[in-house]
């Protein structure tokens, strides 16, 4: 099925240039490719994706995506078989990843039990949901499941691992979901229109944190809810600084690639959220969601070992009014 004959409610998207901030004449009920009347700026559709990324953008996160994808698909990311994304985030078959896929799983429990009810007691209808850093898509198959209305955003398009593997998920879905290539930070959505925004273990990829949620929150409509989840957290800027040194070192040295290309923030610290708070005027919710008893020792072992803070995954959300 074409992007744009998709469910009555995607259809109802309306897009804005990525490049000039132009809102388009019609949303996703017109013919593609969506132009745009100021600056001509063209959202195509390739093998089911919706292309929203400019040639500045392109060009500006190039070396990055190529270094990530050189990098994944070292590391065995993905698979041939619509079997395997069926089954995440709670059963990783390759058996290649089971100890992040496990924490992506005890994450979207914790959502589903403490932060989804929230939402679904605001949004009794349907709830459009923009899923940023989706990836294969594994998360908006899992909320179109649960009745609301996903839209998948990443930079990554391939087959494997990135937006185009969420082909699997259609074909099983309950409703079809749109997928975008696009920036956080230049996202093609006119303002005002979605009810939830999950930054799905993407947060920390972004470059200046009050830019991308500022973008987010142009987005959302009143209240709505952000979402960020799977963002590694330290305590203490050193322990942050510390991990990218020792990361950088491992990527050289296992993939001939840096990890630092795209200049992104990588982690988030207290008071980085606090900044945050201050200058958005929000107020942080902290989940912790429970990833096991060899996890929650970790800090004790680093102390043991005269080691660095470890991260910490919280589930940080709050609501836009």
């Amino acid at each position: 099925m074409s992007a744009a004959t998709d469910s009555e409610d995607t259809r109802t998207v309306r897009l804005r240039c990525p490049r000039c901030g132009h809102g388009f004449a019609n949303g996703v009920t017109a013919s593609i490719p969506w132009t745009c009347p100021g600056c001509g700026f063209a959202i195509l559709e390739v093998k089911g994706i919706l292309r929203a990324l400019t040639q500045e953008s392109t060009a500006q996160f190039e070396r990055f995506v190529r270094d990530y994808e050189v990098v994944r698909a070292k590391e065995g990311w993905g698979s041939q078989t619509a079997d395997y994304y069926l089954a995440l985030p709670f059963n990783d078959l390759t058996n290649k990843h089971n100890s992040i896929w496990r924490i992506r799983a005890r994450t979207l429990l914790y959502l589903q039990n403490h932060v989804l009810p929230k939402i679904e007691s605001a949004h009794v209808s349907s709830c459009r949901v923009l899923d940023i850093g989706a990836g294969n898509g594994w998360l908006s198959y899992r909320l179109a499941k649960r009745g609301y209305h996903p839209i998948a955003v990443d930079l990554l398009d391939n087959d494997v691992d990135g937006l185009g593997a969420a082909r699997h998920y259609l074909a099983y879905s309950p409703q079809s979901f749109l997928r975008f290539q696009a920036d956080m930070d230049h996202l093609p959505f006119d303002s005002g229109q979605f009810d939830v925004a999950i930054f799905n273990a993407s947060f920390h990829y972004s470059s200046d944190y009050e830019r991308t949620l500022r973008e987010v929150l142009r987005c959302l409509r009143r209240p709505g809810i952000v979402v960020v989840a799977d963002s590694p957290f330290y305590w203490r800027e050193e322990s942050g600084q510390q991990m990218l040194e020792e990361r950088r070192a491992m990527f050289e040295r296992q993939f001939g690639v840096r990890s630092d290309i795209h200049h992104s923030r990588e982690y988030l610290t207290q008071r980085s959220l606090d900044e945050l708070a201050e200058r958005l005027k929000i107020q942080w919710n902290v989940g912790k969601p429970w990833y096991g008893l060899g996890w929650a020792l970790r800090p004790v072992k680093a102390r043991l070992l005269l080691r660095r803070e470890p991260s910490k995954f919280y589930l940080l959300w709050f609501k836009a009014d």
